[in-house]
């Protein structure tokens, strides 16, 4: 969830009839939630035009498909179903909505309840009773903080007694009635009453559980192995699922589905642009300090254009997804990379090169999951090999002109052999690179300024993209890389 500044003081009313004088009135957590929503939607908009979108920082690419939709589900008091793939920023979304509830809530203090009741309308008998029994001016209130309004849980492994409740034993022993209100122990979901309450991963949670969630969606109450106790539970319900588990049937029962209000199609970033700025967004990583890297804005794009190009390759299995932390990881190895060859070899700015991508099997690997009928005998390495040899092919021809490609095919067939790699220094690529002038020329099409560290990483660019594109060969042993015709 999002920081919160749960230090801030808690409003000064300290009893019902102070609260009551205070003007406060009570209201369920959805129209709480609208409301608040609404009046943040408006300030938005008068305030830079951008809507939706401006109210959810660090959501990118998603202003024009699902903050509309979030936004009109949030307005409409519904339950909601967040359902996309992996990395998609699902549980982001879902961790954003208690910014939209009031920062403090009253709530009747009693001692030894679970439950933050409503100091107008309580559903516990502790709750009713204390309100029979005290003068306003002698019932405690307390304040519950926003922050502390929103619960979440992952499906897989989670029991009723976990959601919903179960009868404590202890109560049992100390001779309450098992059918009494007082012997249950309550679930995350009562204990949420007046707040939000989130399910990950859907389709994995029990059938069992599944219809205790469709009683509180239908009749906001709970009950507990078959005895008749009921709560008018005030709760916001938010879950978030998988396209393919989802709609497999018998994974979701059809009441549970049919009750939650609006569904929230989520989905990749649909420019490249976009995704490469939820890359650096997501990898967190300081490019300055003692050490300062410069990314070169095609090697941006190479490694955006591999988890583009692993999102279409029949070798993954795309039921599963590539999530937007294959990208981040695969950023930070290339970004760590550089800056330890800078490190070691004394240069600054560290630059990165193509060669760092020789590095992006540690982070890539475990984020695909093969289709096993897609990739035959090929393994996870020479999956990911593919792919990237796919992605610098296809940003190589983005920066470099077909003109003058065959030139350099031919010095390379005549026998000229270059070899780079990871630690060569970059004052030795002018030397390295003067047998294929042509070359070298190439390299300062993709980059006519910068130093000599961007020009290294350009001229391997330029390599690799020969070589991806079929012009050349490549051999890599031990960080070193051989482009040269066989």
């Amino acid at each position: 969830m999002n920081q919160m500044n749960v230090q801030a003081k808690s409003p000064t009313p300290r009893t019902l009839a102070q609260l009551m004088a205070s003007g406060w009135k009570s209201r369920s957590v959805k129209s709480e939630l609208r409301s608040n929503f609404e009046q943040a939607l408006k300030g938005a908009a008068s305030a830079s035009e951008r809507g939706a979108s401006s109210l959810f920082p660090g959501i990118l690419g998603y202003d024009d498909t699902v903050l509309p939709e979030l936004a009109t589900a949030i307005i409409a008091g519904h339950d909601i179903l967040f359902l996309g793939e992996k990395g998609q920023g699902k549980s982001r979304l879902m961790r954003m909505l208690p910014n939209f509830l009031d920062e403090w809530l009253p709530y009747l203090d009693i001692p030894g309840c679970s439950v933050h009741e409503d100091p107008q309308q309580p559903i516990t008998r502790a709750g009713r009773e204390m309100l029979a029994n005290t003068t306003p001016e002698n019932t405690p209130i307390a304040w519950w903080h926003r922050s502390e309004r929103y619960a979440e849980r992952l499906a897989p492994g989670t029991k009723f007694a976990d959601l919903i409740g179960e009868i404590d034993p202890s109560k049992l022993a100390a001779g309450t009635s098992m059918g009494a209100e007082e012997a249950l122990h309550f679930g995350l979901v009562p204990r949420m009453h007046r707040g939000i309450f989130a399910m990950n991963e859907l389709p994995d949670l029990d059938e069992l559980v599944q219809v205790g969630l469709f009683n509180v969606l239908e009749e906001r109450d709970v009950q507990i192995r078959g005895y008749p106790v009921s709560f008018d539970l005030d709760v916001l319900l938010v879950f978030s699922a998988n396209p393919t588990t989802y709609n497999r049937s018998g994974k979701v029962i059809p009441q549970l589905k049919d009750r939650i209000g609006s569904t929230v199609v989520t989905h990749y970033p649909r420019e490249r642009d976009a995704g490469i700025a939820i890359t650096r967004q997501e990898s967190g990583m300081d490019l300055g300090g003692d050490f300062p890297v410069i990314v070169p804005p095609f090697m941006d794009r190479v490694i955006e254009e591999i988890s583009i190009a692993a999102r279409k390759s029949k070798f993954v299995d795309q039921a599963s997804g590539v999530s937007a932390r294959f990208s981040a990881a695969n950023w930070r190895t290339m970004v760590a990379s550089a800056r330890r060859r800078a490190i070691q070899l004394g240069e600054n700015p560290a630059v990165p090169r193509i060669s760092d991508l020789g590095h992006l099997h540690s982070s890539a690997l475990g984020k695909l999951e093969l289709d096993l009928m897609g990739s035959h005998q090929m393994n996870e390495r020479q999956v990911i090999d593919a792919i990237v040899a796919e992605a610098v092919g296809v940003v190589f021809k983005e920066y470099v002109e077909e003109h003058g490609l065959p030139a350099i095919a031919d010095a390379f067939a005549k026998g000229v052999r270059i070899e780079v790699g990871e630690l060569v220094p970059s004052s030795q690529y002018v030397q390295r690179l003067k047998s294929v002038p042509e070359a070298w020329d190439k390299a300062f099409e993709v980059n006519a300024g910068g130093d000599a560290g961007v020009r290294a990483s350009c001229a391997e660019f330029v390599l690799a993209g020969l070589w991806a594109t079929d012009r050349v060969s490549r051999t890599t042993k031990h960080g070193r890389v051989a482009y040269e015709v066989k």
